[in-house]
């Protein structure tokens, strides 16, 4: 089959800039490369750091790139949405859309697949397509969303990476075409034998320490506010207890210090020797830190729609403790302390001291969540991926009609 990939807009493929979605995208390319299923040509922003990359010499997987960063596309971006006011999105998702649609005119594509981008098939159903699908990683098709029904009608599939989220688009209609994929990780970056390049001596902390980690975007909804509460709370009762705190506000982001940064810096200064805030981690060294743990916590404070760094620690082989939020359950019920999010701070104390104090129960988890992980592999992704894809084959009644 001919399909055309177009991403949502602000990150490119390859992942050059990380991105969990562009990330998910290059593990189905790569995959469609070394099987050579498909005709692909995916439409992403252009970014220096592409020029060089090895996926751009795969003759199955082609990349279009559009230019929304140079000045003159600056330029033009602000003019646009000045003529073009109320749509979708904003100016600047609208107008790489525009740009993605004067080259996809003059293709013929079997299907045209929406990375997580679901206001796209607006336009495109208005302009006579009909080889629509979706793949949807964010709760952004509800019976809530604007102009649900006709996105809804519009697509051919639409796949979900959660039977959470499938339940979310289910609102606006139970269907058949809505199928949960899950998402997959590197399974040879992230193994329990790995050893990296970093040492607990590199982040202050030393080999008598219990070290608890959290991986991830620094947001509020992710619980990491809550998480500090709870380690100044642990800390009287263990000593020795430390925080690696892995990952940045925004992809690609060393430097950025947030207001929402500063508060938890501010939050953590009694306690600051405790705990250590790497900022934005390259994605294939952030396997080098989670080895530094005894245990993971992603207490995420919000419905969260998959998960991936939930796999990431379990793949590694850390004992976890997370939240009752979204898709999580999906992932890591039975091998995981799922905890409520009401009084989340004190049922956390109870979660860690409960696993400090039980060493034997952490062992347990940690040959649990490996074995557990291993559902979750690319590769299975990717064929998961291409096998939703294809058309659905009709019932004895459909070809006699």
């Amino acid at each position: 089959m001919r399909i055309a990939i177009i991403t949502c807009g602000m990150l490119p493929i390859p992942a050059v800039q990380g991105g969990a979605v562009e990330n998910l995208i290059d593990f189905y390319l790569e995959h469609n490369d070394k099987e050579r299923l498909h005709d692909i040509t995916v439409y992403s922003p252009w970014h220096p750091k592409v020029k060089t990359h090895p996926a751009l010499k795969s003759d199955v997987n082609r990349y279009v790139f559009i230019d929304v960063t140079s000045l003159r596309a600056r330029i033009a971006r602000r003019f646009y949405g000045k003529r073009h006011r109320g749509e979708y999105y904003n100016h600047f998702i609208e107008y790489y859309f525009e740009k993605v649609f004067a080259h996809l005119k003059k293709q013929n594509y079997d299907i045209i697949l929406l990375e997580n981008s679901p206001g796209h098939a607006l336009k495109l159903s208005q302009r006579g397509y009909h080889n629509l699908m979706l793949h949807l990683h964010n709760d952004l098709l509800n019976a809530d969303s604007r102009q649900h029904d006709v996105i809804f009608s519009s697509l051919s599939k639409i796949l979900t990476v959660s039977d959470f989220v499938k339940g979310r688009v289910s609102t606006i209609h139970p269907s058949s075409k809505i199928r949960t994929v899950y998402n997959g990780i590197d399974l040879a970056q992230f193994h329990a034998n790995a050893t990296g390049a970093v040492k607990r001596k590199d982040v202050g902390f030393s080999d008598e320490d219990f070290v608890m980690v959290y991986s991830g975007r620094i947001n509020p909804e992710k619980g990491i506010s809550e998480l500090i509460d709870a380690t100044a709370l642990l800390l009287k009762r263990i000593p020795s207890l430390r925080l690696l705190i892995l990952g940045s506000s925004f992809f690609n982001d060393a430097k950025c210090e947030n207001a929402f940064i500063l508060s938890l810096r501010e939050k953590a200064k009694s306690i600051e020797d405790k705990i250590f805030f790497t900022g934005f981690v390259p994605y294939p060294q952030v396997s080098s830190y989670l080895h530094l743990a005894d245990i993971a916590v992603l207490p995420s404070m919000w419905e969260e729609p998959f998960g991936l760094t939930i796999v990431e620690a379990m793949a590694v082989g850390l004992p976890l403790v997370t939240t009752r939020s979204g898709g999580i359950p999906e992932i890591c019920e039975g091998v995981a302390t799922i905890v409520e999010r009401h009084d989340i701070v004190n049922n956390l104390v109870s979660a860690i001291l409960d696993l400090y104090e039980h060493p034997e129960k952490r062992q347990q988890m940690a040959a649990a969540s490996v074995e557990r992980a291993k559902q979750f592999d690319k590769d299975t992704y990717a064929r998961s991926i291409f096998q939703a894809l294809e058309p659905a084959k009709k019932t004895r009644n459909e070809e006699e009609e």
